[in-house]
């Protein structure tokens, strides 16, 4: 089992909150409701919880069905957790200005027991019993939908975390909404997260439907190693990355803001772990740093 946790941040910037790639179930149910304790933000990462790993609680008997999903409204910018540019582990994230028009593909994962009940990063308190998620890039708060590629299922969640810093993941899910669209108990799962504009209800992305029952094949996962204006760039990059044995590789033309870009692919790769191993391996290689695509 692994688990990731999120780099710490000054409190005027974020509030940490953190993920879990597949959380352990102890034996008794954790739970929202049975808080004892006051969240003391000023405590080093160390010593802030009273878990070491995260986990899950026993949900049998939950019917997270009935849970009601958020209604997107339009809510001022938290005064936490917005600063842009911000830096985590020797990356820069720039928040967008609003979740209109955001649409991304990647691999989402989810948080428990272990910060149940503690801070966000806009300093709310996270209830792992909502249907709430943390972004990178959302603004503070914001609604987005989130749609199991594999089989179609869809939550609206409120964004009002950061996270996940750790490699490969673009959201991290509530185990609400993680249960909710078929992530839980695998820990990942590939998604499509659709931002909402609660001031232009009319143009709410609608759900989408599964890539596997229409293909009749599981979603495809490569890792992109890099995009060029320059055909030869790119089989240059395509001939090293053969050469470091780390699968099959794959030269694609794309068309992007009226141009078109090359771009070298590592795959197709079975799952998240082979995604990972292959992403630590160009980190080891000095290669330009890779991101998921999902087709």
């Amino acid at each position: 089992m692994r688990v990731w946790l999120r780099a710490l941040l000054p409190l005027a910037l974020l509030a940490l909150a953190a993920c879990s790639s597949n959380p352990q179930r102890p034996a008794s149910r954790g739970g929202s409701a049975h808080r004892s304790w006051r969240d003391n933000t000023d405590l080093p990462q160390s010593e802030r919880y009273r878990q070491r790993d995260d986990s899950t609680p026993d949900i049998d008997g939950i019917d997270f069905s009935k849970i009601p999903e958020p209604v997107p409204v339009a809510e001022p910018p938290s005064r936490y957790g917005n600063h842009s540019p911000y830096s985590v582990r020797g990356e820069t994230y720039r928040v967008l200005p609003t979740a209109a028009g955001y649409d991304e593909r990647g691999i989402a994962s989810y948080y428990g027991n272990k910060f149940d009940g503690y801070k966000t990063s806009d300093l709310e308190t996270y209830d792992m019993y909502k249907y709430s998620a943390a972004s990178k890039v959302l603004p503070l708060p914001s609604f987005a939908r989130v749609t199991n590629l594999e089989n179609g299922k869809s939550v609206i969640v409120r964004v009002n975390d950061r996270g996940p810093f750790v490699p490969n993941r673009i959201i991290d899910l509530s185990l609400a909404a993680a249960v909710r669209i078929g992530i839980w108990p695998q820990g990942t799962g590939l998604v499509e997260v659709q931002g909402i504009d609660p001031a232009h209800p009319d143009v709410e992305p609608a759900p989408l439907t599964a890539v596997t029952p229409r293909t009749g094949q599981p979603p495809q996962l490569y890792v992109q190693v890099g995009a060029f204006a320059d055909a030869a760039n790119a089989e240059r990059l395509a001939a090293r990355l053969r050469g470091s044995q780390l699968g099959p590789v794959r030269v694609i033309a794309v068309q992007a803001g009226g141009r078109t870009l090359q771009r070298v692919q590592v795959g197709p790769l079975p799952d998240v772990d082979a995604v990972d191993r292959a992403t630590a391996r160009l980190d080891s290689l000095g290669l330009p740093h890779a991101s998921v695509a999902i087709q």
